[in-house]
């Protein structure tokens, strides 16, 4: 039985790079949700679970991936195969880093596939070529980052759990799907703002192509800002991981780097450049937790 999960905690944070500028700063704490599926990912994972229907799950994603860290502790806890179909050649990948160590301790069977076939792998020719080499034809297919329809659907309940006084909510992106759902759950001029952590500008096509696999529809109530990615996934920089240390001094928050501290930052940053108005209410959504290594 995969279950449905229960509404976050939403704490109040006084921190006076908000305060002097009249902003309310709010933490909707995804990261507190589940123990073993943190945050957006328990959100995005649980309706492709059970729509697999006690299928195999393969999925996809890099030698870092939160995401098939998360598959991997989904499938251990509700006992489902997972496979997981990492981009890169495996003989590089060896010894393993800790998150696919995680992945492999918990069950998912590795697949490792160049990276040519992996940009391609949403071809329907090079997929079922993918499942065949990966014996894995009969598997549920969920895409990497974890975004399709049913997973959008499945954050709607983000936006929904949000109380009316909130203003803006915030996170980071990876894929989209979240962000997707948060908006779509939101009250009429409640508005969603995304930071992405990938460099490129395919999001927000992305974002309106989930809006209408889920819905049928488009959305208006989101907005992405994209100048806080640090170099692109996976990266960071001495800045970044200054702020996020102080950040934790703070707050008592362990706070995430490859996603959450990025959007940390820019909420910080556009803060300062007055992109709120005094009085408003902002709500950070804190999308995972750092796993340990």
């Amino acid at each position: 039985m995969v279950p449905v999960p229960l509404p976050s905690p939403l704490q109040e944070t006084e921190d006076e790079r908000f305060t002097k500028h009249g902003v309310r700063l709010l933490l909707k704490r995804d990261d507190l949700i589940d123990p073993t599926l943190i945050g957006n990912k328990y959100r995005k994972l649980t309706p492709n679970l059970r729509a697999a229907a006690g299928r195999p799950i393969l999925t996809f994603g890099g030698a870092y991936s939160n995401h098939l860290r998360a598959t991997a502790s989904a499938g251990h806890a509700l006992s489902v195969p997972t496979i997981g179909v990492v981009r890169g050649d495996e003989l590089a990948a060896r010894p393993l880093n800790p998150s696919l160590a995680h992945c492999a301790a918990h069950g998912m069977r590795l697949h490792f596939t160049d990276r040519a076939t992996y940009r391609r792998k949403a071809d329907p020719d090079t997929l079922a070529r993918i499942l065949r080499e990966a014996h894995a034809e009969d598997a549920y297919v969920v895409p990497e980052g974890g975004s399709n329809a049913a997973a959008v659907r499945g954050c709607r309940a983000l936006g929904e759990e949000l109380p009316e006084d909130v203003d803006v909510a915030v996170l980071a992106c990876g894929t989209g799907g979240t962000l997707a759902g948060l908006a779509a759950g939101l009250r009429q001029g409640q508005q969603a703002l995304g930071i992405p952590v990938l460099k490129g500008d395919f999001l927000t096509a992305d974002i309106r192509a989930l809006h209408q696999a889920a819905f049928g529809g488009q959305f208006a109530n989101w907005r992405l800002d994209p100048r806080f990615h640090f170099g692109g996934y996976a990266r960071t920089t001495p800045e970044l991981e200054a702020f996020a240390r102080d950040f934790e001094n703070r707050h008592g928050l362990p706070v995430e780097r490859l996603y959450v501290a990025k959007m940390l930052y820019g909420l910080v940053a556009l803060t300062a450049e007055g992109a709120f108005a005094r009085g408003t209410t902002v709500a950070a959504v804190i999308t995972g937790t750092p796993f340990p290594a």
